[in-house]
């Protein structure tokens, strides 16, 4: 499928396919990025952006359509070619090598020769400086890249693609890891770059980012493109309604639930240096949404309530019975379940089963005689992969296998195999798709209306007005204002967010 577009595209692709074997990952797959500007692509997960973006990389060939760089036909069979010709991929987690500087990883394998053939590292620092200047940051070229943030890998590997005289830069979900400030500055340094003249691509599932970075977005859904729109002139609304090809009105399905009894009371929780006299409730079938900006403090309360973290003193009870300190174990007893920030390193067990990632917490009242069969466990975990709509090939398939929101899926089964009256969950729809994000919100007012107690900790501000009866807002370690479903706006939350630290930013 050829697209109308001026000859001088940067970057073009028409009606691209790719097989492998008899699975189609990508049907039609069509994208134009003008240069001296920032183009986002989305789409849900599986909808073919990362295997048009391995074609551009060199990664993959394609089986069909047609592929232009700046007006001329090609067909990268190499990563090397890709690079050669002015394409740099910037990914989520930058492969550096650690135990070299930052300037022997921008010029690896092409170093400055200066006399008798030998490496001039007074020049290659000298050139990485300015490189870092051009782009407005501040790295020491000399230090070792081991040890550096997410952030500044990042901008390693783009001051490298700059060295490189990149004309394309695709960034592949490059702020998934990053704090608020950090990506401003990757914002920044990506409209330096396209006020240069340079092609971005922008690929993300976060929409505050896309509207708020990208000139233009291009849609693709099931291996195939399905539209192109300048920023200004689409919403939220129609991207979504053309990501999941159905109407979702509302991304936020809440319902009206009949609030009961206190399940969690928090008094005078303190933590030195961390929060300070925290004190709060959640009521059964309610949904109390934690908010804050970055660093205030947010998940250091939910995993001290659930015994992860000390604390110094106050009282955590469940149901009107005191809760021991720093005792996992005994949370888990009174009715707690905890879903972690990071399901990968903290919830899962990517080499494990789906079987035994949901029986991880039940495993040990599941055993008779000492003994737990395959089939036994099977048969314990399936109605929860089943209520939860896991996809997956087989119980038996390894978790690390599955996509990112199906994961998430798995470390909700596991918890909710505990029959819990509470459910703590820390940034529910992080780096998943936007039709998932519905599914797990839809999930979460289904479960506050069967009467449980839900403290959903979140940085999308959308989320946390979308889903929440009742909002606590946190700055610097402390409880600045509880608001009601009512009372909470993005005015209210930010107020009491930066109630004391004068930041503006709200955590991304």
């Amino acid at each position: 499928m050829l697209m109308d577009s001026p000859p001088q595209a940067a970057l073009q692709l028409a009606g691209v396919s790719k097989n492998f074997g008899p699975v189609a990952a990508l049907r039609s797959g069509s994208l134009t990025v003008q240069p001296g500007s920032i183009h986002a692509l989305v789409g849900e997960n599986g909808a073919g952006k990362s295997t048009l973006v391995k074609i551009v990389a060199g990664v993959h060939r394609r089986d069909g359509g047609d592929f232009f760089l700046d007006g001329q036909a090609v067909d990268f069979g190499s990563t090397a070619e890709s690079k050669a010709a002015g394409i740099a991929v910037i990914y989520q987690e930058p492969t550096l090598f650690p135990d070299l500087s930052v300037t022997e990883n921008i010029f690896m394998g092409r170093q400055i020769l200066g006399r008798m053939r030998r490496i001039d590292k007074a020049t290659m620092y000298r050139e990485a400086g300015k490189l870092f200047q051009g782009l407005g940051v501040h790295i020491d070229p000399r230090r070792p890249a081991l040890g550096l943030s997410i952030a500044d890998q990042q901008i390693i590997e783009i001051a490298k693609a700059i060295s490189l005289d990149a004309k394309v830069l695709i960034m592949d979900e490059p702020t998934a890891a990053l704090s608020g400030v950090e990506v401003e500055r990757l914002f920044t340094v990506a409209r330096r770059l396209r006020d240069e003249g340079r092609a971005l691509v922008f690929i993300s599932h976060r929409f505050d980012e896309v509207f708020d970075l990208c000139d233009a977005v291009t849609v693709m859904r099931d291996g195939s493109y399905i539209g192109t729109r300048p920023i200004a002139e689409t919403t939220v609304t129609e991207m979504v309604n053309l990501m999941v090809g159905r109407e979702v009105a509302d991304l936020f399905p809440k319902q009206d639930t009949d609030i009961g009894d206190v399940v969690l009371k928090v008094e005078g929780l303190q933590s030195a240096g961390v929060f300070h006299d925290v004190s709060f409730t959640v009521r059964r079938g309610e949904i109390v949404g934690l908010a804050g900006l970055v660093g205030a403090g947010r998940s250091e309360i939910a995993r001290a309530v659930f015994g992860v973290d000390r604390y110094d003193s106050g009282t955590v009870s469940m149901s009107g019975t005191a809760v021991p300190a720093r005792n996992p174990r005994a949370a888990i007893r009174s009715g707690m379940a905890f879903i972690p920030e990071d399901r990968r390193k903290q919830g899962l067990v990517t080499d494990a089963s789906v079987a035994e990632n949901i029986a991880g917490v039940i495993r040990r009242g599941l055993a008779k005689g000492g003994l737990l069969t395959k089939a036994q466990e099977n048969r314990a975990v399936a109605p929860w992969a089943a209520r939860l709509e896991v996809k997956t090939s087989s119980l038996d398939a390894p978790a690390k296998t599955m996509s990112g929101g199906n994961q998430q899926k798995v470390v909700i089964a596991k918890w909710l195999a505990t029959k819990p009256d509470l459910l703590i969950i820390d940034e529910p729809t992080r780096g998943i798709d936007v039709g998932t994000k519905s599914e797990v919100h839809r999930l979460l007012s289904e479960l506050a209306g069967q009467g449980l107690a839900i403290l959903m900790i979140s940085s999308e501000l959308p989320e946390v007005l979308g889903m929440a009866d009742r909002v606590l807002v946190v700055s610097e370690g402390r409880l600045t204002a509880d608001l009601t479903r009512e009372q909470a706006t993005p005015e209210t939350v930010m107020h009491a967010a930066t109630a004391s630290s004068g930041s503006q930013e709200m955590a991304r």
